[in-house]
Order: C-alpha cells, then structure tokens, then sequence
C-alpha cells in the first residue's frame, strides 16, 4: 500500500472543507482535499448565503463569486403560519445552487493549490493515520493535521472517540430542487411556511428552478405518508400555494439536525462545519457558519503543532459559532410552537420593524473570529 505524506488533509468538500482547504493552500501548506462523492452534486440545504456568509467570501478575496455564478439577490422573507402571512426585509443575501456553489469553492481550492480527490471514502486507522480509498487505489496517509469538515453523520466526526450528541426531538432536513417553479413563489425572497410538524423554505435558484428545504419532526414525516406530503401539508396549513407533484419529487432527507459534537478540536485534528454541531438554521445561518469556520480554523492548522490550539479553537468556535446558534435555537423553538408561530406572524405583519434586531445580529458579520 502506497504511504503519501501532507501537511493537511481536509476530509469533506462542501462550503467549509473547501475553503479551508484553499485558505490553507494560500498559506503555504500541502492540502489534500477529499470527498466521498463527485462534483457537481446537489445537497439538502437552503441554498442561501446570508449577509454574514457574503461578508466572509468578500474578506478572503471571493466577494465576486456568488455574482459570477448568476446568485439571486434576496430582499426579504414572507413568512406564513396559520394562514397569515408577515413580510420581513433583509438587508442582503442571495440564494446560490450547491451544485454551483461547491464546484466552485472546490475550484477556488485546486487554483490556490490544494489537491482534490473526490469518489473516495476515509478510514481512520491509528491517531490521526488515515486509509483512503478510491475506484483506484488505496492509499496510507501521513497527515500533519486533519480538518473534519464531513457533515452532520461524517466518518470523522468522532475523532474523539465518540460521535456528536443528538438533542432530543430534533427535527430532520428534507430538499427537493423542482424544475416546475410556480409563479407565485417569485424570485429574490425567501417564502418559509410553518406548520404544525415543521417548515418549508422555498427559494429561486439562479438557473431558474425552486429549491425547497425543510425541517420537520420525524412522526410527523411518518404520519404523513414520506417527506413530500409532509411538505404539501405544510404548505396548505400555512396557506401558500400548492405545487403540482411535490409529494411525488424525489426528496432527500438528512440525519437529525440539531446536535453538539463531544469535541471540536483534539491531537492534530479539527472540525469545522456541520461536523462541529448544527441546530436547525432559518435563512442562510448554515452556510454562514461553515464558511466562517473555514476562514477562521486555517491560521490554527497552519502552524506548527501545539496542544495549545486545541483551546485556541474551541474558545473561537464557541464566540465564532455557538453564540449564533443560540439565536437559532430560539427561533426554532418559536416555530416548534403553532401557537407561537402564528402569534409571531400576526405580530410581525402590523409591525415587521420587530425583525430587525434577529435579522440584525444574523447577518452581521463575524470575520477571523471576531464581531465587526
């Protein structure tokens, strides 16, 4: 078996493992990148960058981006509940395919210098020693230092030894991306229905299809009949319009959203992204946490290695992103309720300037670590 050597290797090529692994090529060091799948690929997600995440790409020369590949700007949210709509402004965002935005992301990472081995599962052998294996070959891998950016339920994600906490009654993702957009939900804002087993997001795309995301209790996704009819019920308690054959789309749905990994940072390894924890995210936040993760862990790789940093991480992530996630913790807990959810819109649509500190606070951007 042939042993190879890097300084890095970042396992998972969505938003976070991407950039991290072109802002370290940037700094100088070796970077392997890798994924289990192959590029392009869709993924269950909003498909939103918030203020936060634009302010990110733009303080590590990627402002232009999202422009580049035709993002949608957002104006605002209509959010339904009950049969009441509230309109809310946001002060930026754009909605971006990940099919569009991770090629591009791991494009960036190639040209920075990093190297991109897709189709390839990881194994970890002893420490950080890890196996990695392709339709090709198998190779041992030396790395300085590993970045866990492999998802929610990643291989990695255990580096400690013990896989992430899932909290209790957390909520599942389902998406569906649909070619058969209906003119009511128009483009440049972000229509979020809320219903008594979860919610709907829907968004314009930038090549003209609707992405829908959602996050819904899992009885409720059983007594509903699948993913998709527990989103038409949605949509029709909230009031918006039905879509034709959305029960029938080919839905995809995720492990359970809401949980707190046991460790974000241990001898040698890092996780950054969905990998290090996530709770249920309303209109951009994850993405926005995963690319500033990214920005933020490189500079900690990058050096030479000392148990030091293991604390150094963990105090950024928790100011970086856990603080956050609190803001997000609170809203789903207001859109677990029907009570308080259609409270809320009926507030919200007589006074929408209501809004504005949570907006605010999520979308201010939050670069190398601290408040700006």
């Amino acid at each position: 078996m042939m042993t190879q050597s890097w300084d890095v290797v970042v396992v998972g090529a969505g938003p976070a493992g991407s950039l991290a692994a072109r802002e370290l090529a940037r700094l100088g060091r070796s970077v392997l990148l890798v994924d289990r799948a192959t590029f392009p690929r869709g993924k269950v997600c909003g498909c939103c960058l918030n203020g936060s995440a634009l302010e990110t790409l733009a303080a590590v020369g990627l402002g232009d981006l999202p422009k580049r590949l035709g993002a949608v700007p957002l104006n605002g949210v209509t959010l339904a509940a009950g049969g009441r709509r509230a309109s809310v402004r946001l002060p930026s965002g754009v909605a971006l395919s990940r099919e569009a935005f991770d090629a591009a992301l791991i494009d960036e990472a190639k040209i920075a210098g990093a190297i991109f081995q897709p189709g390839t599962t990881v194994r970890r052998t002893s420490g950080i020693e890890l196996e990695l294996t392709s339709a090709s070959e198998t190779l041992l891998i030396q790395p300085g230092v590993v970045i866990a950016a492999d998802g929610l339920n990643g291989q990695l994600t255990a580096m400690s030894g013990e896989r992430s906490t899932v909290a209790p009654h957390s909520r599942i993702g389902a998406g569906v991306v649909i070619d058969h957009a209906p003119k009511d939900y128009s483009a440049g804002r972000i229509f979020m229905a809320v219903g008594r087993g979860g919610y709907v997001g829907l968004v314009h795309l930038e090549d003209g299809r609707l992405d829908v995301a959602a996050a819904f209790d899992p009885e409720f996704v059983r007594t509903s009949g699948g993913l998709g009819s527990a989103a038409s019920t949605v949509l029709a308690e909230a009031g918006f319009p039905a879509i034709a054959n959305l029960a029938e789309s080919p839905w995809r749905g995720t492990p359970p959203l809401t949980r707190q990994a046991r460790q974000v940072a241990g001898e040698r390894w890092f996780a950054i992204g969905d990998a290090a924890g996530y709770v249920e995210p309303f209109t951009g936040e994850g993405m926005a946490w995963a690319v500033a993760s990214a920005v933020a862990v490189a500079p900690l790789a990058s050096q030479a290695w000392s148990p030091a940093v293991i604390g150094e991480w963990e105090a950024t992530h928790r100011r970086l992103v856990k603080s956050r996630q609190t803001v997000c913790r609170i809203v789903a807990k207001v859109l677990r309720s029907p009570r308080l959810s259609r409270f809320a819109v009926r507030v919200l649509a007589v006074a929408p300037g209501l809004s504005r500190p949570v907006v605010a606070g999520l979308n201010r951007s939050r670069i190398g670590g601290r408040l700006v």
